[in-house]
């Protein structure tokens, strides 16, 4: 039986992409598409899917995960700005409904790479910086890849300690060098036409610097992931886990 599969946000530029994807692969089916304004709990009910794809807006997405896993349909979500309150809140969710749920920043298997060579390299690199660049019509900043990736960093520095600011350092305008994420780790958001998504991690020591970056130059790159994901979610079906990040599906 092929796995069915109602794609929340298929008008979208992710949401086509989901689409075509899921129609070319094997032993898997779009059986729902909704989008803005459409009644997601109506169409669940009606086309009775085993996953929910979502990729919408930060605003829609809670409250279509709350409706998937209320139907213990197992989301699998790509929308970022999701904070880590929502995710305790979907945690709980997902055990009450013995549903599991996928949130991923990144879907992009060079991006879960990138992120992991970064916290390797942490540990002997403690200083670093992200960059992540993306298109202009992206609503949050900065990207959940960048704050996982700065999450990474943090748990990779293990006992090794970033050097701090000389005394009197400041801004000339505020921001310059970037929010602070998780462990200090300074990042920076481009917004503009002509990218899709890319990152780079900027590690400095003394006499080297090191830079990892991964970039998505067309949407397609997020697709593998995506496929792989809704293989892996039907498989966990009962478990009523929240799994964060892709690389824990791989």
């Amino acid at each position: 039986m092929a796995i069915t599969v109602l794609v929340s946000g298929a008008k979208g530029r992710m949401g086509q992409e989901v689409v075509r994807a899921v129609n070319d692969a094997h032993g898997i089916e779009v059986v729902g598409l909704v989008d803005i304004g459409d009644d997601l709990a109506r169409a669940i009910a009606t086309t009775k899917p085993q996953v929910m794809v979502d990729f919408t807006v930060p605003d829609a997405a809670m409250g279509n995960i709350r409706t998937a896993l209320a139907h213990r349909v197992a989301p699998v979500v790509g929308t970022t700005g999701i904070s880590a309150a929502d995710r305790e809140e979907v945690e709980a969710l997902c055990q009450n409904n013995s549903t599991p749920c996928l949130i991923a920043p990144n879907f992009a298997l060079g991006a879960v790479l990138m992120m992991r060579f970064a916290k390797e390299a942490a540990q002997y690199f403690p200083d670093a910086e992200v960059i992540e660049m993306h298109h202009e019509k992206k609503l949050d900043a900065p990207s959940g890849t960048a704050a996982l990736t700065a999450e990474m960093i943090a748990q990779g520095r293990m006992d090794a300690k970033p050097i701090e600011l000389p005394a009197g350092a400041f801004e000339k305008i505020p921001g310059s060098r970037g929010g602070k994420a998780a462990g200090d780790v300074p990042v920076h958001s481009v917004r503009l036409p002509g990218f899709v998504a890319s990152q780079m991690v900027i590690f400095g020591g003394p006499g080297q610097t090191l830079t990892i970056r991964h970039d998505s130059i067309d949407r397609a790159s997020f697709m593998p992931g995506v496929i792989h994901a809704i293989r892996r979610i039907v498989s966990l079906e009962g478990s009523g886990k929240l799994i964060y990040g892709l690389e824990n599906l791989l």
